[in-house]
């Protein structure tokens, strides 16, 4: 038996609740307040209306899936992660929000912000679909991997269509309010997600080899069809 200090640790639903509340509540404050903030008085158009509501449900949603949707393989996680990853999406709310909210801000055509930001809720909903595939493959109580499967959840043509719909949320996000701090946010979890994925892609495809009884992983892409 061997033990290992890991050091102090927090919850995994701690931190995601933590990190997911920060933006929640800091990307409205840059729009109620604007007039404090930017000492000018200014009637918001529709991209900021509309966003701040997006962005405010999309985080929303994200604590909602963390604590009824989500089953996570570890309890615990480094302490560190919680500064790390509340770091991170407190301030890319913060400079998405600035940005949006101020008053030179100039917005897209209004039918442009129509159809993208509903086309990036039509993408959340898929997202949340996608994770309750993912959590009813536990629902049963086993904890080894299992081959996800749904058309309509995007599982049947790639291995992470959980991480592409939230994707191309906020690629359709960034195109309804042409933000360049978005456009940033959206590159560095793109990143992140496709370093995730393709770990993931290969431990089912190793895992699901067609020997030994197993059934063989289903060719697919990783998570962007078709270029990844």
């Amino acid at each position: 038996m061997v033990f290992k200090d890991l050091g102090p640790q927090v919850g995994y639903s701690t931190v995601f609740v933590l990190e997911y509340a920060g933006p929640m509540l800091i990307y409205p404050l840059f729009y109620l307040f604007a007039p404090a903030i930017y000492k000018v008085p200014h009637a918001p158009v529709l991209a900021q209306q509309v966003a701040v509501v997006y962005h405010t449900l999309h985080f929303a949603k994200r604590i909602l899936e963390t604590l009824f949707v989500h089953e996570f393989s570890h309890g615990t996680m480094p302490v560190g992660n919680l500064y790390r990853n509340c770091g991170y999406y407190w301030t890319f709310a913060a400079l998405i929000s600035y940005f949006i909210n101020h008053p030179l801000y100039t917005s897209p055509p209004e039918t442009r912000v129509k159809a993208a930001f509903a086309a990036a809720a039509a993408c959340q909903l898929l997202n949340f679909y996608a994770h309750v595939v993912l959590a009813r493959l536990r629902s049963d109580g086993s904890k080894g991997y299992k081959i996800p499967r749904s058309a309509l959840a995007g599982f049947n043509y790639c291995t992470c269509a959980n991480y592409m719909w939230e994707i191309l949320g906020w690629v359709c996000f960034n195109v309804a309010t042409q933000s360049a701090m978005g456009v940033l946010f959206n590159c560095a979890g793109a990143t992140q997600m496709a370093i995730w994925a393709g770990a993931k892609h290969k431990r089912l495809r190793r895992e699901f080899d067609g020997t030994a009884g197993k059934p063989k992983y289903p060719r697919r892409w990783v998570m962007l069809p078709p270029f990844y």
